[in-house]
């Protein structure tokens, strides 16, 4: 599929944690947009997809002159207080255009040179085992949430095509924490998985995070529904996953294998 890429030069980088993300200092985003283009993205419903003419998934913008840009706003926010940031909240700062523009990886060595007290890494991408050298220098001021949202590739297939292939995920989280790199993994949103999901993740991770349409989307599951999601449930005949008690399925699987202290739900499993 042909993406449309764009280069622009944003006025600023760090934007506030606000609502969903008020535990962190800034959110930070290299890209706007994402071709990995997932069906039940609740960034499809926001402004910064609705306002563009074209289709979310087919577009991205690459920010250039990102690292210098940052390097100047991270010592201004750092003169002013603790400094902890999301990357991403709305796009995967991993996602295929990374391998050749590597906005991330400049942004990430901006931190190293002047770390922040926190940097949280949420992708779906093994991509980000490239920079497992530059992670570990941020030691314990980092973690790295990979999203693992069903063990089972043919769900995966349904409601993810263009994202990243379910074991090459399992495998990166297995690699980072064999490097020494904080991780976790996080179901988000809750897809229909098998039984053997949580004993899967058991052997990989020690801290889990859950989340589903409904605790997660910032609407109470209003901006998902906009979505047309729930026809994709129909269509597998799984719609008794498509419920705001659903994620229990997963959850009470999970707590067999892991302790209270390793498990997080929705909002809670983000925070720094």
């Amino acid at each position: 599929m042909n993406h449309e890429i764009q280069y622009k030069t944003p006025k600023t980088l760090l934007n506030k944690g606000t609502g969903y993300l008020n535990g962190y200092s800034h959110s930070l985003n290299p890209y706007t947009g994402c071709t990995y283009a997932c069906s039940y993205c609740y960034v499809r419903q926001m402004p910064v997809s609705l306002f563009r003419t074209e289709e979310w998934g087919t577009w991205v913008d690459v920010k250039q002159e990102a690292a210098a840009i940052l390097r100047k706003e991270l010592q201004r926010a750092k003169s002013k207080g603790p400094v902890s940031i999301f990357m991403s909240s709305s796009t995967d700062p991993y996602q295929p255009i990374e391998h050749k523009e590597q906005v991330t990886r400049a942004l990430l060595e901006v931190m190293v040179e002047s770390p922040p007290d926190f940097l949280f890494v949420q992708t779906r991408s093994p991509l980000v085992r490239r920079d497992i050298d530059l992670l570990l220098r941020l030691e314990d001021k980092v973690r790295v949430s990979m999203t693992v949202e069903t063990d089972r590739e043919d769900i995966r297939k349904k409601f993810t095509p263009s994202a990243p292939p379910i074991s090459a995920r399992l495998k990166t989280l297995q690699l980072l924490r064999e490097a020494g790199i904080p991780v976790q993994a996080t179901i988000a949103p809750v897809l229909p998985s098998s039984t053997s999901f949580p004993e899967i993740l058991r052997g990989l991770v020690d801290r889990v995070c859950i989340d589903d349409y409904f605790m997660g989307d910032g609407s109470g599951g209003k901006r998902t529904r906009r979505l047309g999601i729930y026809s994709l449930y129909e269509e597998l005949q799984l719609e008794d996953w498509y419920d705001p008690s659903a994620y229990r399925k997963v959850y009470d699987g999970l707590r067999n294998v892991f302790n209270e202290d390793e498990l997080f739900l929705s909002q809670k499993g983000f925070e720094p």
